[in-house]
């Protein structure tokens, strides 16, 4: 348990550290785009940044932050049990370990010249270095700002993705990524292309002043004492680049070490088909499948998070590490028993045989490193059932384009009602449909969503059966049914036919209701829970106590006619 609250809590701070650099990246992309304005204000802006950020405090607190966080990713490097993941993740530890390096020259620069010699330059200063005395420096610095950027902005939502309200704020967040390092951008080529004009004629990078290139270059001209200064600078900065590239290089060497030794006092595993692995020692068996390519799924990527990585101990050689904390919760919870364990946390130290009780063959499913989505989780939902009335006759009737025709009239009207009402279309199945809401942070509301989208079904289709009665001679009816609770909501299906969807009891309930309202002739049936969330008078409605299959006692559900449904909306 200890070991557990440790990584979490440096999972935390590794966070923290992370958004503490973003926001001062966010501050300084602003600064360079208040030179849309003028260079004046980038001046005064940059008086402001100096005073939140290089004060002893900030300074303190950003320093720390980078020295946390670049330790941590150094960490995670050697704890890597193996090199091979996803490209996505590769890029992320690539662009992270590059970033120092394209930036120690520029931010050394700034904060040692302040730090030691007490120069403080302005912001016009940065812009004729980088715009004009050296233009290679200013893109360089541009593009190492932007790989900075969305570094972080990567991080936030690899944080923030899961988060119930997250889909609601976006798309104003995916605004402030895009516009804020384009806005920067223009405001540094503007603020260096008024510079250029600014220039006198004859200065060697003024427009009238540009020289041949057979000319010889003119030496530069260098305050006193400045060629001391920024050789001391140089040095600081090469000290900090060869510091930072030693710590990588032991990082890695480090590893290997690690791997030569857990090698050679490795464990061999071997599986149900007759595979057999050799694996490092301190590798998990989840690990040691990953490493020679045995298809053993992870719905989680091996987090301890599900339990679909499940393994049955058929033999071993001896006593097998006890689960921890973590392991024995989500065994306990899945009723497991005692010969099974999570293939992600069981670290053996000797030869064990296993069967794969959840492993997948296809190649198109998940790899074990991916994280869907949006991974499954139990929620308070409401779920609505849909069902055409007769469907079997009205087929049979008619030729099978107009069944077409009329089908996708129909489902046009259920589709629009529940996104109206702020829920979500699930699936249709045949001449049915499935509808969740409460999926987006509004389980408050998720009852009287859903009956609100029913009684949106109801009437539209009332609309639509005065619009085709005449042409098709038939008249639509529907039966509808609606209850609300726990559901585990998450990406489900296969290839191009996954999609988010929820199973469990309540999904099973609704699905009775829609039944019981053919049943009962009403249009609409829904649970007691659905009215009670939804805060709807319901004592003068037609109730009743029906069994539902799966449970042993019976549940009280309300008979909704299409009048009464009508008188909802009002």
């Amino acid at each position: 348990m200890a070991q557990y609250v440790t990584e979490t809590s440096l999972r935390r701070a590794r966070l923290l550290s992370g958004l503490v650099m973003l926001t001062f990246v966010a501050c300084h992309l602003f600064n360079h785009a208040l030179a849309l304005i003028s260079i004046d204000t980038a001046e005064y802006g940059r008086m402001w940044f100096s005073i939140i950020w290089l004060n002893p405090v900030s300074s303190i607190i950003l320093y720390g932050s980078v020295l946390v966080h670049l330790f941590l990713v150094l960490r995670s490097i050697y704890l890597l049990r193996s090199v091979q993941m996803p490209w996505r993740e590769a890029m992320q530890i690539l662009l992270g370990l590059a970033i120092p390096f394209l930036i120690i020259d520029h931010a050394a620069g700034i904060r040692f010249s302040r730090m030691l010699f007490g120069i403080d330059e302005g912001y016009d200063v940065v812009i004729r270095r980088f715009w004009i005395t050296s233009p290679y420096l200013g893109l360089r610095q541009s593009i190492a700002l932007v790989l900075i950027w969305a570094h972080g902005c990567f991080g936030v939502f690899f944080w923030l993705r899961y988060r119930s309200w997250y889909r609601q704020v976006a798309p104003y967040l995916l605004m402030i990524a895009v516009l804020l390092p384009i806005m920067a951008l223009l405001g540094f080529s503007d603020a260096g292309r008024q510079m250029e004009m600014d220039l006198p004629a004859d200065h060697p990078h003024s427009e009238a002043g540009m020289r041949s290139p057979s000319d010889p270059p003119l030496p530069p001209v260098r305050p006193p004492g400045s060629s001391a200064r920024q050789e001391t600078i140089q040095h600081i900065t090469f000290g900090l680049r060869l510091a930072f590239g030693a710590a990588v290089i032991l990082t890695f060497a480090a590893r290997a070490v690690r791997g030569w030794r857990q090698r050679s006092n490795g464990f061999e595993v071997l599986y149900e088909d007759g595979h057999a692995v050799r694996a490092p020692a301190g590798f998990s068996i989840l690990e040691a499948s990953r490493l020679e390519g045995v298809s053993h799924f992870s719905a989680c990527g091996g987090k301890g998070r599900c339990s679909t990585c499940r393994v049955k101990i058929l033999e071993s050689d001896g006593p097998l590490p006890e689960p921890s904390d973590l392991e024995r919760a989500t065994l306990q919870r899945i009723h497991a028993d005692s010969d099974v364990r999570l293939g992600c946390q069981l670290r053996p130290t000797g030869r064990v045989k296993v069967a794969l009780l959840l492993s997948t063959r296809q190649k198109d499913d998940s790899p074990a490193n991916d994280e869907p989505i949006r991974p499954g989780r139990e929620e308070e939902i409401a779920v609505l059932f849909c069902d055409l009335r007769n469907f079997t006759s009205l087929s049979e009737a008619r030729l099978p384009y107009d069944m077409v025709f009329l089908l996708n009239r129909y489902f046009t009207v259920v589709g629009q009602s529940v996104e109206q009402a702020g829920g979500r279309i699930d699936k249709f199945i045949g001449d049915g449909a499935m509808a969740l809401f409460g999926l987006d942070g509004n389980q408050e509301t998720a009852s009287a969503d859903a009956l609100k989208a029913g009684c949106l079904i109801l009437r539209n289709v009332e609309k639509l059966n005065e619009e085709l009665e005449q042409q098709f001679a038939v008249r639509l009816r529907v039966a509808i049914g609606i209850h609300a609770g726990p559901s585990v909501v998450g990406i489900m299906g296969y290839g191009a036919a996954k999609t988010l969807t929820a199973i469990g009891d309540t999904v099973n309930v609704a699905s009775r209701l829609e039944t019981a309202a053919k049943e009962f002739g009403a249009a609409m049936v829904v649970s007691e829970p659905v009215m009670v969330q939804s805060g709807l008078k319901r004592d003068t409605l037609r109730n009743r106590t029906i069994p539902i299959r799966g449970r042993s006692s019976e549940m009280r559900v309300f008979l909704l006619s299409e009048d009464e449904s009508y008188g909802l909306l009002s």
